[in-house]
C-alpha cells in the first residue's frame, strides 16, 4: 500500500540524457539523448524492466507519474528504466532501482526482447530490452518525480487484472508478465506463490 509520507523527490531523468543506440543483436551502434530516441516511431535503445517481490510472492507495481511523456499513469513493473552512455547493466539497474524505489537488490537476468509501441502521437518506445527478477522486502521510497503510486499484488490476481483491463498498464509489461508466466515460469515460482505446471 502507498504511504502518502514515503517519498523522495529528486530529480533522476533528464530529456538529454545519453542512451545507448543497439542493433537488434544488442551491439552498441551509438548514443543518442532521451528525448529523441522516444520521437516519432523511436529509435532502437538499450533498457530494463526490473520485477521486484516481496517474502510474500507478491510483485511491487508502481503507477507511472503523471510528469512521465509516455504512458503517464499507467501501472507497470517494478522499475524500468535505461543504461546511460558508458554505463554498464548492473550498474544502472542498480542506480535506477534505488533511484527510483529506494531498494537494493540482488537481480537476476531472465530474458532480453525487442518491442516498438506508439503512444498517442507522443512518442515510442522501441528498446531492445532485458528483464530481471528480485526480491526486497525494505519500505518503498518512491521518488515523486517517477512513480505517482505504487502497491503490492499477488501474481494470480495481476494475471486476473491484466486480462480484464489490459488498457491501465503499459503494454512492455503487458508483454513481459505473459512471458514471464509461460515461457519462464519456473524462474518466477521460486519468487511467487506460482506454481510449476
Amino acid at each position: 500500500m502507498t504511504s502518502a509520507t514515503n517519498f523522495q523527490d529528486d530529480i533522476v531523468s533528464f530529456d538529454d540524457e545519453m542512451l545507448i543506440l543497439v542493433n537488434e543483436n544488442d551491439e552498441e551502434v551509438g548514443h543518442l539523448d532521451k528525448d529523441t530516441c522516444h520521437n516519432g516511431d523511436g529509435i532502437l535503445h538499450r533498457a530494463f524492466s526490473l520485477f521486484i517481490f516481496n517474502d510474500a510472492g507478491e510483485l511491487l507495481l508502481q503507477q507511472r507519474s503523471p510528469q512521465k511523456r509516455l504512458w503517464p499513469g499507467y501501472w507497470s513493473n517494478s522499475c524500468c528504466s535505461h543504461p546511460r552512455r558508458g554505463e554498464s547493466m548492473q550498474l544502472a539497474t542498480q542506480r535506477r532501482l534505488e533511484q527510483e524505489l529506494g531498494l537494493t537488490a540482488d537481480l537476476q537476468y531472465i530474458y532480453k526482447f525487442q518491442y516498438q509501441v506508439n503512444f498517442d502521437g507522443s512518442g515510442s518506445e522501441h528498446e531492445l530490452c532485458s528483464v530481471f527478477l528480485g526480491k526486497c522486502n525494505t519500505p518503498v521510497n518512491a521518488n515523486v518525480n517517477e512513480v505517482a503510486a505504487w502497491r503490492f499484488i499477488d501474481p494470480a490476481q495481476l494475471t486476473q487484472d491484466l486480462a480484464a483491463n489490459k488498457e491501465q498498464f503499459t503494454p512492455w509489461f503487458a508483454m513481459e508478465w505473459q512471458r514471464l508466466t509461460t515461457e519462464f515460469s519456473d524462474e518466477l515460482a521460486k519468487l511467487t506463490t506460482i506454481k510449476e505446471a
